[in-house]
């Protein structure tokens, strides 16, 4: 006779074999808590899959995108990191860019002609998800800390060309006069006092010490539910959002489900925080202070508190850690444009003529103001482009791709420092965003004016 422990057991180990395979077998919201599998024959197997699972990936990029390294003559991330050029989505073959402008929404859907590279991008392994660092933060936090960001399993997909520049620079609201206060360095739990102590309050110094220190996560963690090769102390929120930017981490999203339709993220920035009032791309949280108490408590562990509580949530004091930390957030600021007036548009005497033709467009033909209003380019909503009335929903390596629904519109000051871009990270450079935007709102810019539009996007 099969008892009830039996029966739970067996179920565990389908819903999970299920989600291995990225098979919608598990229907259920939450993942099993018994792992079916032992650790060692766990991280073998995934081991063993690596290279079939990230080259699956690769060739999906290839395909979607051209990866050739092509810098941008003459301009520069903050600290002088070479900005991509050019539209790097593929066409499909026998269309253009101008074909595809002329065309209805309906006639891009039936005849299968939407540029893939405009369709969501999936996580490298969307059946399997978490936290994927890229190199240069793993070598850089190992070098500093001898804590290990590795993930057994998995690589990030996107190439180094196509992240910010690494460290990223640091500008405070509180400090303006002292520029950037990274002086190069990535700040970790090893540097973070020594960096900031006389510039900082006690508070602000506290916050910034939480920020950097690691706490358990879903795949770094103590048990063996795990995708680091030893027991690990977590992750910490510089470790994504690196120096209080980004440094192009990826994970998936923790509020949809089946894991078939969870939304990739591309890590965004934390500059600027002080103007905005919704947090999440999705969630719309209403203060900086939630979205810091909900990552410890859920998003860590992909949303599944249950999950949480085995590994360790870090449940933070409200009032003595989640506000330092939000304190010292809303200091990062924008970079500096220098070519921008107090009311954050162009000075005629600093901007170049295809800057200001740029300008024009943004604020009039493009319809780019209809969200990204001055002086931070933001409006602080979300809004649905319903881009899903361009292609038929189909399975790409494991994402279900269909509708994004609203998507919080984030600032675009300072944008060249934060490539890629859309909230999953499916558009390389600037010019495949103007190019997604120009087919799905319809405004049919001339080839002139995309080009303008991306010179005043340059600058901001």
């Amino acid at each position: 006779m099969i008892d009830r422990k039996s029966i739970c057991l067996s179920l565990a180990v389908l819903s999970w074999v299920g989600l291995v395979l990225g098979q919608e077998t598990n229907t259920s919201s939450y993942a099993p808590v018994v792992q079916p599998e032992a650790f060692a024959a766990s991280m073998s197997r995934l081991i063993a899959e690596k290279s079939t699972v990230m080259q699956r990936q690769l060739d999906l990029l290839q395909t979607r995108y051209d990866l050739r390294d092509d810098a941008a003559p003459g301009v520069t991330m903050s600290r002088g990191k070479p900005i991509q050029q050019g539209i790097r989505v593929r066409l499909t073959p026998g269309t253009s860019w101008e074909s595809l402008a002329s065309m209805t929404p309906e006639e891009i859907r039936d005849g299968n002609l939407f540029p893939e590279g405009f369709l969501p991008l999936p996580h490298p392994n969307q059946a399997e998800g978490g936290m994927v660092f890229p190199h240069f933060e793993i070598e850089e936090i190992k070098r500093q800390e001898a804590r290990d960001l590795t993930r057994y399993d998995l690589d990030l997909d996107l190439p180094d060309q196509f992240l910010p520049e690494f460290p990223p620079a640091i500008f405070l609201t509180t400090r303006p006069d002292l520029g950037d206060v990274s002086r190069g360095k990535l700040v970790t739990g090893d540097n973070f006092f020594e960096m900031f102590d006389g510039i900082l309050n006690p508070k602000q110094i506290e916050g910034l010490r939480l920020l950097v220190t690691p706490f358990p996560q879903q795949q770094f963690n103590d048990t063996t539910d795990r995708r680091s090769e030893r027991p690990s102390r977590g992750v910490s929120c510089f470790d994504c959002h690196a120096n209080g930017h980004t440094n192009g981490a990826t994970h998936l999203s923790g509020d949809t489900r089946p894991q078939d339709h969870r939304h990739r993220i591309d890590t965004p920035s934390l500059r600027g925080l002080y103007v905005q009032r919704l947090f999440g791309s999705q969630r719309a949280l209403k203060s900086v202070e939630d979205f810091t108490e909900f990552e410890q408590r859920g998003a860590y562990f992909d949303g599944d508190p249950v999950l949480a509580t085995q590994k360790g949530v870090n449940i933070l004091e409200h009032g003595s850690q989640v506000q330092f930390m939000a304190e010292f957030e809303e200091l990062l600021d924008f970079p500096p444009a220098p070519k921008l007036d107090i009311y954050g548009k162009l000075d005629p005497l600093k901007a170049t003529a295809s800057e200001l033709r740029g300008q024009n467009i943004f604020f009039g033909k493009g319809q780019c103001i209809v969200c990204h209003e001055p002086p931070y380019y933001t409006d602080n909503s979300t809004h649905n482009l319903q881009a899903e009335r361009f292609f038929k929903a189909k399975m790409v390596n494991g994402l279900m791709a269909d509708a994004d629904g609203p998507i919080k519109t984030f600032p675009l000051r300072g944008i060249k420092d934060s490539p890629p871009y859309l909230h999953d990270g499916r558009l390389l450079t600037l010019e495949d965003t103007v190019e997604y935007f120009n087919l799905i709102l319809g405004t049919k810019l001339s080839a002139g004016e995309k080009s303008d539009v991306v010179a005043f996007l340059r600058v901001l």
